[in-house]
């Protein structure tokens, strides 16, 4: 058997975004994935079903797994053909060991690439607003280990030599012993008043920071309860932080946002979370895919076939309109056909879908929701008429009830199915909701509502509903707002538009709230 290959990955200080377009392509095009806490879990979904995932940090139930037994997992996988990604957070040549899983490989024949990445060193002090130089304060900066026990520290650092040796120092891992470092800086010569800011969990979610002076950190982090992993910044430049400070100004910083709806439509509103300091984690709960029921298909076919015969074409989603043009190509129907027909859409995707396709639809409604639609075109309907309603499995039967009420012929059509998906994370979810590291969950239809609960029964959790009672619910209109109350949700942030634009607006004008300060 050929030996496969070990990619030796920096994923960056926790920011998926952060992660090298080098690393990135490496991750993707693994075979199997071995991981730490400190690698970005969200970039764990860029990978497919197929792809083996390997935790290898700490977990509850059992230690940390030990170095050694890294770096022979490493090898074994690459000995029986696999392509590896070794994902570790921050740059794997500072302080990531990547020497000796690199060693190892080499001894046994395996070939490997080292992909750096953005250290933490740099990246977690720039999100908290302090640059590392500056051209009035430092021209340097040392990169330092603080992990070590106080002897060891000073067997592998010259205090002498480290305290002035450059502008700026920066530790890593050095939160319990802030104490220690913070005395040996200043007995070789940096002054009590020299500026220090310790950053916690710097690009995620979790990122906090405590300023203070060398004379007084000590104990600014033991009144706070400053925990680990965090880093130490020294020196001047963290007086750049009051003014430069630009992360933590952002509405959604601090929130951890659940995405729930299907992947194909979720990177809208996962960009807008980010734009907005947001931190989105993608747990995509129904998937749409063309109709496959042999019956369902067969009406579709017969329909499309009478496309003369329309005087309404309505279209209530997005994924209808797709659905839709995928089935006129299937069946070999030209959309000219429908050319005494009127399109009517639901919301202004729906309208921007249709308009992608050279079909304007009617003036859009104020609201967004089938009722909506027939308020805007009820002028215009009249008995006898005909409308094609193209549209999903679960859809609402208000509208073609209220069509047939006024006498037009509502033929409904199911052109996609919505299907129930549970994501593969490895339990991540499950842990963040029950350590309160999920802030809000968004929910954008009513099969998201059902459907995110029924995932995460199936992922052990016996009452789901519960799960959420502190999580910030948001829903992107009333009849998903209805659905939750149904299944025991607080529902606590409901858009005044059913859009992706008005929920986010929604959830930024909740954050404004004093009551909605997270």
């Amino acid at each position: 058997m050929a030996k496969g290959k070990v990619y030796l990955v920096g994923a960056g200080p926790g920011d998926p975004k952060l992660i090298t377009v080098r690393g990135l392509a490496a991750l993707q095009r693994a075979d199997v994935v071995v991981y730490d806490r400190l690698a970005g879990p969200q970039l764990l979904q860029q990978l497919g079903p197929e792809t083996e995932r390997i935790y290898v940090g700490k977990r509850p139930d059992r230690h940390t797994m030990k170095q050694e037994e890294i770096n022979q997992l490493l090898v074994d996988l690459a000995l029986q053909g696999k392509t590896v990604c070794r994902l570790k957070g921050g740059d794997p040549t500072v302080f990531g060991r990547v020497g000796e899983e690199a060693e190892l490989l080499r001894r046994h024949g395996i070939e490997f690439d080292i992909v750096p990445g953005i250290t933490s060193a740099i990246a977690v002090p720039a999100y908290a607003g302090i640059p590392v130089t500056h051209r009035d304060w430092a021209s340097s900066f040392s990169i330092i280990t603080g992990h070590e026990s106080p002897d060891k520290l000073d067997r592998m650092i010259h205090w002498d030599k480290v305290t002035n040796a450059t502008g700026t120092l920066l530790f890593l891992m050095g939160v319990a012993k802030i104490g220690y470092i913070s005395e040996q800086l200043m007995k070789h010569g940096r002054p009590a008043d020299t500026p220090v800011a310790l950053v916690r969990w710097g690009t995620r979610a979790e990122q906090a920071t405590l300023v203070g002076t060398l004379g007084d950190i000590a104990a600014k982090v033991a009144e706070a309860g400053f925990e680990p992993p965090a880093v130490i910044v020294v020196g001047d430049v963290v007086r750049q932080r009051e003014s430069l400070r630009w992360m933590e100004t952002k509405p959604l910083f601090g929130w951890r946002v659940l995405v729930t709806r299907a992947r194909a439509q979720a990177s809208e509103l996962s960009e807008r979370i980010d734009e907005l300091g947001g931190e989105p984690y993608e747990f995509p709960v129904i998937e749409t895919r063309l109709q496959t029921e042999p019956g369902a298909v067969r009406k579709i076919e017969e329909a499309l076939a009478e496309a003369d015969a329309y005087d309404w074409v309505m279209l209530t989603s997005p994924n209808g309109v797709e659905a839709f043009f995928a089935w006129l190509v299937r069946t070999g129907i030209d959309i000219r056909r429908f050319h005494r027909a009127r399109f009517a859409a639901v919301g202004p995707k729906t309208a921007e879908a249709l308009q992608a396709r050279g079909v304007l639809a009617e003036p859009l409604p104020e609201k967004f929701v089938a009722e909506g639609l027939l308020e805007r075109v009820a002028a215009s309907l009249r008995p006898g008429q005909r409308a094609l309603l193209p549209r999903g499995d679960l859809a609402r039967e208000v509208l073609p009830r209220e069509l047939e009420a006024r006498g037009v012929e509502a033929v409904e059509l199911d052109v996609y199915e919505t299907r129930m998906n549970v994501p593969q994370d490895d339990g991540r979810l499950l842990e963040m909701l029950r350590a309160g590291e999920i802030h809000v969950v968004t929910f954008t239809s009513s099969s998201t509502v059902t459907n995110l609960l029924e995932a995460l029964h199936l992922l052990g959790e016996p009452l789901p509903a519960e799960l959420l009672r502190d999580v910030i619910v948001a829903c992107i209109g009333p009849i998903t707002a209805r659905t939750a109350a149904e299944h025991g949700l607080r529902v606590d942030i409901e858009a005044s538009s059913s859009t992706i634009g008005g929920l986010v607006e929604a959830l930024q004008d909740y954050r404004r709230k004093p009551s909605g300060a997270g």
